[in-house]
Parts: C-alpha cells; sequence; structure tokens
C-alpha cells in the first residue's frame, strides 16, 4: 500500500491537528482559542486538498498564507504577553505549516511539477 500525498501535506496536516487541539495544554480559551482553531481547520482542510488536487500551485500558496497567520496571531490576537505556552504552539507551529508550504511551492513550481516528469508546453 502506498500513501497518496507528500510529506509537506501530510506535515501541514499534522500541525494543523495539533493546533486544533492544543488549548488542551495550553488551556487558552475565547476569540483566541476560536481563531486558532479555524485556522486549524482550514490548514487541515488545504492541506487535504492539495492531497487529493496535487500541482495546484495557490493551494501550496495558500497553506504557507495560513501558517504565516497563525505565526502572526499571538500578536494579531493579542496573547503573546499573556499565554507564553500558547504563544510558543503557535509560532512553531506555523512555522510548520510555512515551510511545509514553501516546499509545496518549490516542489509544483519546478519543472516537471509534482510528478517530475517533463511537462509538454
Amino acid at each position: 500500500m502506498t500513501v497518496k500525498g507528500r510529506w509537506q501535506d501530510w506535515a501541514a496536516i499534522a500541525a494543523g491537528v495539533l493546533l486544533a487541539v492544543s488549548w488542551i495544554w495550553h488551556g487558552m480559551l475565547g476569540p483566541q482559542k476560536a481563531a486558532l482553531f479555524v485556522l486549524a481547520l482550514l490548514i487541515v482542510l488545504a492541506s487535504t486538498m492539495s492531497i487529493t488536487h496535487p500541482g495546484m500551485l495557490a493551494g501550496e500558496g495558500f497553506i504557507f498564507g495560513l501558517g504565516a497567520l497563525v505565526f502572526l496571531s499571538p500578536w494579531l490576537t493579542g496573547f503573546a504577553g499573556t499565554n507564553a505556552v500558547a504563544a510558543w504552539t503557535a509560532w512553531i507551529l506555523g512555522a510548520v505549516v510555512m515551510v511545509a508550504g514553501a516546499a509545496g511551492i518549490v516542489q509544483v513550481g519546478r519543472p516537471g511539477g509534482v510528478s517530475g516528469r517533463p511537462v509538454a508546453h
């Protein structure tokens, strides 16, 4: 049995799932938790779309953008100075998603695309 998808997609899904349940270990509730949860769901959805529809450059860019929003969320939603565990969770997982998105952009954008075979023009 072969696993469908690339490591970038699975790394982003794992980061999204961890982000969705991260309130368990940092205890943050309220609008900040809701923002992280919605971003996590969007990351999982976009990464799943990337697995099922490989080669979409816009999807990889969307994953990168979501990672950037997660990374910036401690400052955007105001919990950077009040909940260090939640802030570090957002910074680490946001960076993981950005790396996965950037690696996906590079892989999709290179000659041969996702498959590695030359593309006929």
